[in-house]
This record gives structure tokens, C-alpha cells and sequence, in this order.
């Protein structure tokens, strides 16, 4: 176990979050998303749903400032959008997640296809049991602006922030 780290959380899908690098893409896909197709990488998570996921990853997971919309979903068809299909209640839960977060909930909106294309260059696809239609949604990794902003600040300083009491030289010795 490990302490401030939701048990959602399997040790696979951390190896994955803290390999990814800036720009590196992350598809949290619904039940029914073609995951073994496209993805290279695929993690299963069938006991949750894709908001749960999505709360458990964004405390660990910074979205690229650099990118204009580091969340993307996949879309509704025109056939749907014929049919009067409203928006999916789940991009209001992802948008709700993502702005508790700290995050910009403004999502890129991708045609089915050209969103399987993406999800192919990404560096994981996490396959939830979200069984709600378009709940697939696709996360541009950014920097960790905290750390990123205390790079060249004292030590002491760097562990305060953490609330870290780490031996020093001195008192490692016992003085």
C-alpha cells in the first residue's frame, strides 16, 4: 500500500502514469472502446467507471498548459447528432472532475474515427467498465508545475512544501 494514493490505482497503471513524459497522451476508454486495436499499451480497470478513474489519476496526472485543449472526447456521429442525442452526462462528470482539479474542462471534440487514430499514437489506452455511451476521453500529459517550479530552491524549502522531515548530514549522524 502506498499512503495519499487511491487504491483504484493498480501498480501497473502507476508504471504507466509516471513513465509518460510531456506531451505523452493517456486514452481513458469506455467498455466498448476497440482498446486491443489501438492501443499499444492497454491497462484494464473493468470495476470502475471512467469518472472514478479519472478522479483517482488527476491528483497524480498535470495536463499540458502548452497544449489548447489537453482533454479531448470523442465526439457523438452525425447519425446520433440526426437523431437529437444529447450530450452525454458523462462529459459533464469529466468537466466537473477536471475543473475540481484546477484543470481547464474545455475539451477538443474529435470525430469517431480521427479519435481511434489519436488513441493509436497514444502512449496508453486504460479500458474502464463505463458503460455510459462516449465515455472515452483522451489526456495530454503536461509538467509537474510543482516540482518544475522549485527546481534551484533550497533544500529545506523543497521539503517543507512536501511536509518531508528527511535526514540531513548533520543529524543523520545522530547529532
Amino acid at each position: 500500500m502506498l499512503k495519499n494514493i487511491s487504491k483504484l490505482l493498480t501498480g501497473d497503471l502507476l508504471k504507466i502514469l509516471c513513465d509518460m513524459g510531456h506531451g505523452d497522451e493517456l486514452v481513458i476508454a469506455d467498455a466498448n472502446f476497440p482498446a486491443e486495436t489501438v492501443g499499444r499499451r492497454v491497462i484494464r480497470c473493468p470495476g470502475m467507471d471512467g469518472g472514478e478513474l479519472l478522479a483517482a489519476i488527476l491528483p497524480l496526472f498535470p495536463l499540458d498548459t502548452y497544449t489548447e485543449r489537453p482533454a479531448a472526447l470523442m465526439d457523438l456521429t452525425d447519425g446520433d447528432k440526426a437523431k437529437g442525442m444529447l450530450e452525454p452526462a458523462i462529459w459533464a462528470a469529466y468537466a466537473a472532475l477536471l475543473e475540481a482539479a484546477g484543470e481547464r474542462p474545455d475539451f477538443e471534440r474529435m470525430e469517431r474515427y480521427a479519435f481511434y487514430e489519436r488513441a493509436r499514437r497514444a502512449y496508453a489506452v486504460v479500458q474502464t467498465g463505463e458503460e455510459r455511451q462516449y465515455g472515452n476521453l483522451l489526456l495530454v500529459r503536461g509538467s509537474c508545475r510543482a516540482c518544475a517550479a522549485r527546481i534551484g530552491q533550497p533544500r529545506a524549502a523543497v521539503l517543507a512544501h512536501y511536509q518531508l522531515d528527511l535526514p540531513t548530514k548533520t543529524n543523520a549522524a545522530g547529532s
